[in-house]
């Protein structure tokens, strides 16, 4: 009879069971990036006035996106903790704890005092709880994809780990959904003395659903079959002390760790400018009223939701190099066109400015969760993906909308923002393009260097599925 420690490894999910995996991480990502868009949208529109009343209309907008920035520097240090202990304990724990903490921190800015009421604590009080969701949104996205990721069905990890990509769209709908329903349906100074804050108190509900259904998933197979491994080797005769999962990240994979810095830039400034920038843009330079502009967002968001398993499963097929690579020079050359349609103030046009850039980013996010996750090895494979991810949005994402509002205040011209959304495409082509092909690769690797492995080389998960 073999004994416990030879015992055979925890065989993988069954594919019927995936579907309930993708469920669990697909909505638990939706209300977290439910909580995290609502908050840009805010900023957009009513933050400025309530938070930051004594400043210049735009001043105010650059100072709302500030704030909104600070929940980005949070990232990085959500990322290096949810992936130490995810990497450790688990990939499910840290997810119900990044939900918690997400879901309480909006809760909370529906119920903070303005500036009106409590003067300079009120800005103060809305920066905490804006790191707060930035610490645990830095610590979400690695999970939820690795979870989809690692419970089986290799030959189709594009399309299912794609799934979780569409909380973002789905977050955005949600949230724009909400705002513009609550702009339709009440007078601009009802929205800005007691309206807004119904979207933020809703959160209260969204994360008690989620909670449920996140728990009801099992822990990844490849984790535990890690962890049984990794304990092995600790106890066995002479065994050195296993090392952390961010020192292992940079001593093996410190090149996949910047390869995907590189690629983000182009997805995660894209995105802020395309749906978040746009509700400024459009308002105050091309004279779209702000139900218009929500709405167009609202429409393109929900055709980014619907695309986004179509460009992951088209990585499956021909690589997630060639899909990514299609998307940053896509989204580079869309700049023009994009601005130039916003600037006619009609509302089709609008809805085809956003749409087609968000089609086109959705072929840079759809494969990136299955691209950032087969780039590491399974005990740093949370740290390693959420590094890569989560710092990038510090140069990336955080700064775009103040860096595109700051541009449009100095030159009074899209032109400067255009070029600066195709600056961070071509430094995406750049990274994509050293980059490895990695549709092939073996997720069961524990903690050998990924560039060890042939990237056409015949997966070990692929076969057991």
């Amino acid at each position: 009879m073999a004994s416990a420690a030879s015992a055979p490894p925890t065989p993988p999910a069954r594919p019927q069971n995936l579907p309930r995996i993708v469920a669990a991480s697909l909505i638990g990502t939706t209300i977290e990036w439910y909580d995290f868009f609502l908050y840009g949208s805010a900023a957009a529109l009513v933050f400025n006035k309530l938070f930051f009343p004594d400043s210049d209309p735009l001043v105010g907008t650059l100072l709302s996106f500030l704030t909104y920035a600070v929940g980005f520097a949070a990232r990085p240090l959500g990322a290096l903790v949810f992936g130490h202990y995810g990497d450790r304990l688990g990939r499910k724990k840290l997810l119900v704890l990044s939900l918690l903490l997400m879901g309480g921190a909006t809760f909370a800015i529906g119920l903070l005092p303005t500036h009106a009421t409590v003067g300079t604590a009120a800005p103060v009080l809305l920066t905490t709880l804006r790191l707060v969701q930035g610490f645990a949104l830095g610590g979400e996205w690695g999970g939820a994809v690795l979870l989809v990721s690692e419970h089986g069905d290799a030959r189709r990890r594009g399309f299912w780990a794609s799934w979780p990509q569409t909380g973002a769209p789905a977050g955005q709908l949600l949230a724009t959904g909400v705002l513009s329903l609550l702009t339709a349906v009440l007078s601009d100074s009802a929205f800005e003395s007691w309206g807004w804050r119904i979207p933020f108190l809703l959160s209260g509900v969204l994360v008690i659903v989620g909670l449920w259904i996140r728990l009801s998933v099992d822990e990844s197979p490849v984790f535990r079959r890690a962890l049984a491994q990794a304990e092995k080797r600790r106890t066995a005769p002479g065994a050195e002390a296993e090392k952390l999962p961010l020192v292992s990240v940079l001593r093996h994979h410190w090149r996949d760790v910047l390869i995907a810095m590189g690629a983000r830039m182009a997805e995660n400034i894209s995105y802020y400018v395309i749906t978040a920038f746009i509700l400024v843009y459009a308002t105050e330079s091309a004279g779209v009223s702000k139900q218009s502009a929500l709405n167009a967002v609202l429409i393109a968001s929900a055709v980014h939701f619907a695309v986004i398993p179509a460009w992951g499963a088209l990585s499956d097929r021909i690589g997630r190099r060639p899909v990514y690579l299609l998307g940053a020079v896509g989204v580079g050359l869309w700049m023009f066109p994009f601005f130039a349609l916003t600037d006619t103030g009609g509302f089709g046009n609008l809805i085809l400015a956003v749409t087609v850039g968000l089609v086109l980013h959705g072929a840079m996010y759809a494969p990136q969760a299955a691209f950032f996750s087969e780039m590491f090895a399974t005990r740093m494979r949370y740290s390693g993906a959420s590094i890569g991810a989560q710092f990038a949005s510090v140069a990336a994402g955080a700064p775009a909308p103040l860096i595109a509002t700051a541009l449009l205040a100095d030159y009074d011209s899209s032109t400067p923002i255009a070029l600066y959304v195709i600056a961070a495409s071509v430094l995406t082509l750049i990274a994509v393009g050293v980059a490895k092909e990695t549709r092939n690769r073996d997720l069961t690797r524990v903690d050998t260097p990924v560039d060890a492995e042939p990237a056409d080389a015949p997966t070990a998960d692929a076969r057991t599925v």
